[in-house]
């Protein structure tokens, strides 16, 4: 290593020492010597760090992280992206919406009527009803039926907060209160949504 780093000093030395013959060699040679002296000084700087490297075994790391902090090294991160990763979402969120089931009817009923996914056979409550007119989901009260004086502007300014609608609730076993922020029923048995042409709600599909 010590024959490498004399042969590579003197080499510099050689470089930077040359003189050039004449006015004329000078002025033809300028851009070239220019060249060759920033070669030159490049290779007096890595002389540097090879002799101390050689000196000391310990000053590696101080020797790696001057060439890796060097201005003419150009920082840029790495960003990876990977296709199979922003696929993962959409391909989770297609399984999820193909094991979602709507009501085929819907149904609406009273407290004692069981909630699920309403069919022919299985005549269930739909406890996922939402507005298609208001965008507002269907809250539902088991046990109560809304006060004869609600209106629009009540449920359009209350909804859905539970403590202002109490105001209009009132109790009675075996029955269940819908409302959204336009309409609201009082239900007691089981009915067809389809028998209430007013209403504007739908089936917002089930988890199985």
């Amino acid at each position: 290593m010590a024959d490498d780093l004399d042969r590579l000093l003197d080499e510099v030395e050689r470089r930077l020492c040359r003189l050039p013959g004449g006015r004329g060699a000078a002025g033809s040679h300028r851009h070239g010597d220019g060249e060759e002296e920033a070669a030159a000084a490049e290779q007096g700087r890595s002389a540097k760090l090879l002799m101390s490297a050689g000196s000391s075994e310990e000053d590696i790391d101080d020797i790696i992280d001057e060439i890796c902090n060097d201005s003419s090294f150009t920082k840029t991160p790495l960003k990876l992206k990977s296709n199979s990763a922003s696929l993962t979402p959409e391909t989770n969120s297609a399984v999820v919406q193909s094991h979602r089931k709507r009501c085929c009817p819907v149904y609406l009923g009273g407290s004692s009527s069981p909630y699920g996914i309403g069919t022919n056979i299985s005549k269930r409550t739909c406890d996922q009803l939402r507005c298609t007119a208001c965008d507002f989901r269907v809250s539902l009260f088991n046990d109560y039926i809304w006060d004869q004086s609600c209106d629009y502007l009540f449920f359009r300014n209350n909804m859905p907060e539970l403590s202002k609608l109490r105001a209009k609730m009132i109790k009675k076993k075996g029955a269940r209160a819908y409302a959204c922020q336009c309409s609201w029923r009082s239900i007691d048995e089981l009915t067809d949504l389809r028998t209430d042409q007013q209403l504007r709600w739908v089936c917002g599909k089930h988890a199985e």
